[in-house]
């Protein structure tokens, strides 16, 4: 008879964070929550900040948690958040400063910047990314270029994840999936980018070893047991640190040539592949080439995700108007098909209500400066955001197709964002393909597989998503009527994006 194993995941997002206990007992893979909480930026002075230490001290009461509900019997800890925010650590290894929140405007006109530096092409080869204003890239740069006192003294670069496993197993390494979205990385050298960093004066000797997914970072440290009543040594393992690799990994695929979309607070959209494609193509298509578990890579791009409905939610909850997600999106359900088309990417979306006006007025001014009509109520807004959504996904799923050359089909939508029945049966529509939606906690699952490759309990990643398979439901949305009308609404979108 089997006996059941403990793992522990952390997956914490840009708005929240849970502490999950995965019991695996030779068959199945069951979940289970131990802890959660928010994530919230604090706003000071000198900028958006995470509050680092906050997130610290819950990571601490998840680990306690799970002991306690496991009897001290916990295999091993893996921890995965979003990409390219980072740490900076003296020469004594004591963290300087809180990190600052990707969505801060330390980077506006940092793209610029470093284009007049550096070619756009020339960075794009070096790295194979895509070019987004908060990549920490920029976010270094912006210090460069304003002489920042913490990067003068800094003696290592850490990424979020890399740096809670930093305090939790004392080893100073960046994991390779995480890296990878920074864009200070060169995926064909498997190497920090030195020509692009030197160019753009960034000091490279603060870069440490990059490790794969799978590795054993060492033990729970002594104080830190002590602090949470473990009573054995647990492994800290490195999984895809990168959230969105973590799920990638739990896609319960059961052949090759899929697409998959990570759905949360971001979409990301893309591609399995087995190298980076670093391609002119790709450059204009503005894809990128993020790492992921076992050697592979995922050729893809960032969509804005729901970020658009939840500060829809936020600025009406200011109002004093509070509606659940499930609210919301019943009254998206109800609201006229396709009345007004918008891009989710476009930048008057990007920053939050308190620093951008809120956003349902952002859309309605979208609608009139594209010549649309407003959306008149808080269904159609919503209705509005989640068809700009769908749009978004065909158009990147078919720019990888040109890229790749070949069909992707069908689309496995993981996370959060599948709890949206109506987001997925749009992306069905809008891509005229089948939706295989689930399952919700891929990022946790994926995170646990490699925990469990780590530790010799899988063998291989086909062997892990024959196990989401046999664990988790998933449900097949498939395309409904109505296909002209959204082969119109798209090609509306491909006008207003200049194709």
């Amino acid at each position: 008879m089997t006996m059941t194993q403990n793992f522990l995941a952390f997956d914490l997002g840009a708005e929240s964070g849970r502490a999950m206990l995965g019991q695996y007992d030779g068959q199945k893979l069951a979940l289970g929550e131990v802890h959660r909480f928010p994530n919230v930026p604090a706003r000071l002075p000198g900028g958006l900040h995470w509050d680092i230490l906050r997130l610290w001290n819950e990571i601490k009461q998840g680990i306690t948690s799970a002991n306690q509900k496991t009897n001290g019997q916990v295999a091993s800890i893996g921890l995965d958040t979003w990409g390219v925010d980072f740490g900076l650590l003296d020469k004594n290894g004591v963290l300087i400063g809180n990190p600052y929140q990707y969505r801060d405007s330390r980077t506006d006109g940092m793209l610029d910047e470093a284009f007049r530096r550096v070619p756009r092409a020339e960075v794009y080869a070096q790295t194979g990314i895509q070019f987004m204003f908060f990549n920490s890239l920029y976010q270094l740069l912006s210090m460069v270029v304003a002489q920042s006192p913490a990067l003068e003294i800094a003696q290592t670069f850490l990424t979020v994840p890399d740096l809670l496993n930093y305090w939790l197993s004392g080893r100073k390494v960046c994991e390779f999936s995480n890296t990878t979205t920074t864009q200070c990385y060169d995926p064909r050298q498997k190497n920090w980018a030195w020509p692009l960093l030197q160019q753009l004066g960034i000091p490279t000797h603060i870069f440490p070893e990059v490790v794969q997914p799978g590795t054993v970072l060492g033990e729970l440290l002594p104080g830190i047991r002590d602090d949470v009543d473990a009573r054995n040594a647990i492994p800290i393992i490195a999984p895809a640190c990168h959230d969105t690799g973590s799920a990638v990994a739990a896609v319960p695929a059961s052949h090759a040539n899929f697409a998959w979309i990570s759905s949360g607070t971001w979409s990301i959209v893309g591609a399995e592949t087995n190298a980076p494609v670093i391609t002119e193509q790709s450059l204009g298509y503005n894809l990128t080439n993020e790492g992921g578990v076992n050697g592979t890579f995922r050729l893809s791009a960032n969509v804005a995700g729901l970020w658009l409905v939840q500060e829809c939610r936020r600025a009406w909850a200011r109002q004093g108007q509070e509606h659940s997600y499930a609210e919301l999106t019943q009254l998206a359900a109800n609201a006229v098909p396709l009345r007004s088309i918008i891009d989710p990417d476009h930048a008057s979306f990007a920053k939050p209500n308190e620093d951008a006006g809120d956003m349902p007025n952002r859309i309605l001014a979208f609608c009139q400066a594209t010549g649309q009509p407003q959306p008149t109520s808080k269904g159609e807004i919503i209705r509005c955001a989640l068809e700009g959504l769908a749009l978004k996904y065909r158009r990147v799923i078919e720019n990888v197709e040109s890229v790749l050359g070949h069909r992707l089909d069908p689309i496995h939508m993981v996370g959060g964002g599948t709890q949206n029945q109506l987001q997925c049966q749009f992306t069905a529509d809008a891509t005229n393909r089948p939706v295989i939606a689930g399952p919700v906690e891929a990022t946790t699952i994926g995170n646990l597989i490699m925990q469990m490759m780590a530790l010799g309990q899988i063998r291989s990643l086909r062997e892990g998503r024959e196990l989401v398979r046999r664990s988790f439901d998933v449900k097949t949305y498939e395309p409904a009527n109505g296909r002209a009308a959204w082969d119109e609404a798209y090609g509306h979108l491909n006008v207003m994006l200049g194709k």
